[in-house]
């Protein structure tokens, strides 16, 4: 009786310590959809505009809902080498988490951004890629985003000038 009650008060105790969640306490965290797209908006356009937060959320349910993708936000945005490294795991500024979460609760309640379209993917404007399945539709926020395409069917093959203030701030 006493060695499990010391073993009940240890446990306890770490417990109650965050960092140790991991050691078994029964506590262990699994990210809501809504952390998942605010992670998401925070580490691929936080310093952007909210269309560029906006156009992330966007993509990220055009996954979702794709068939191609995962169908969950968060297997989405956890999945390998498709969004920023760590973007599952690095601590986000709490200053800047006011307005991604208010644009990742509007994407979560059907807000897209009138320009991303289907575009399933984006890279940070300004790099340039040598395919010619890539038809653009928008850039903003830093990214431009776009489809892929069987090549004849690209009309915009570069992307198009930088739009903001579509969808507020």
């Amino acid at each position: 009786m006493a060695t499990r009650l010391l073993r009940t008060s240890i446990r306890l105790v770490l417990c109650t310590a965050p960092a140790l969640v991991l050691l078994g306490c029964g506590l262990f965290h699994r990210p809501s959809e809504l952390e998942c797209m605010e992670r998401a908006m925070y580490f691929e356009s936080h310093r952007s505009s909210r269309d560029g937060m906006v156009a992330v959320g966007t993509v990220v349910m055009n996954r979702v809902n794709s068939g191609q993708f995962p169908n969950t936000v968060c297997g989405v945005v956890g999945q390998r080498n498709q969004f920023a490294p760590g973007v599952m795991s690095k601590r986000m500024d709490s200053r800047s988490l006011p307005r991604v979460r208010e644009a990742a609760r509007a994407v979560l309640r059907g807000e897209r951004h009138p320009f991303v379209g289907n575009a399933m993917f984006f890279h940070t404007a300004g790099h340039r890629f040598p395919y010619d399945n890539m038809h653009y539709t928008l850039v903003t926020g830093g990214n431009a985003f776009y489809e892929k395409r069987r090549s004849e069917l690209v009309t915009q093959p570069v992307p198009p000038p930088p739009v903001d203030g579509l969808t507020g701030w």
